[in-house]
């Protein structure tokens, strides 16, 4: 497949582990508290909601757009647990294989979800609290804000992975014939 000598049938569980860890990733990103945290204060925010001290906080559900980004992420985990079910099936079935493509398809819409969500976020706190309320205060999109872009990046790789997969199916069966890098004159 590649010409440093990564063998298909290596490959074939490497996106699933890949898939996997982008769920993790995900469901870090869904729990975590850290998504944008204030450098001198308490103050922290979540997917969910504000926290300006620890007992005053404030759900960003009551926002449209934190409906809209947490819906957004959501759909997409939504997809890639079945992308990553159905990346099981494929991959061990020989008759299965046609389906590469569509786990490809369904990975890159979920990578478009999460995409939109980890754009509509920043953007809409931005201009819902940062610039009304506290324009002098610095604040850092934190440690779970970047697990979703972690996830969203292995998103877009592994679906640029299956896609390709497809063109390699006697190399996944292991109906190919070896090929030698070295060849005699």
């Amino acid at each position: 497949m590649l010409a440093c000598g990564l063998a298909c049938e290596r490959c074939r569980w490497i996106l699933p582990l890949l898939l996997f860890s982008a769920i993790i990733f995900d469901i870090i990103a869904l729990a975590g508290r850290g998504w944008l945290q204030v450098d001198e204060t308490s103050q922290e925010s979540s997917l969910w909601q504000r926290c300006i001290s620890p007992g005053n906080c404030e759900s960003l559900m009551n926002y449209e757009w934190g409906k809209a980004a947490a819906a957004m992420l959501i759909c997409g985990f939504i997809i890639l647990v079945i992308c990553f079910i159905l990346s099981f099936f494929v991959l061990c079935g020989s008759q299965m294989l046609v389906f590469l493509r569509m786990i490809g398809g369904l990975l890159a819409l979920a990578a478009v979800f999460q995409i939109i969500c980890l754009v509509i976020y920043p953007v809409k706190y931005n201009q819902q609290f940062i610039f009304n309320e506290y324009s002098e205060v610095t604040y850092i999109y934190s440690w779970a804000y970047g697990f979703g872009w972690a996830a969203t990046i292995i998103l877009i790789g592994c679906a640029f992975f299956f896609c390709c997969l497809p063109n390699y199916a006697d190399d996944l069966l292991g109906n190919a014939k070896p090929r030698y890098f070295y060849t005699s004159p």
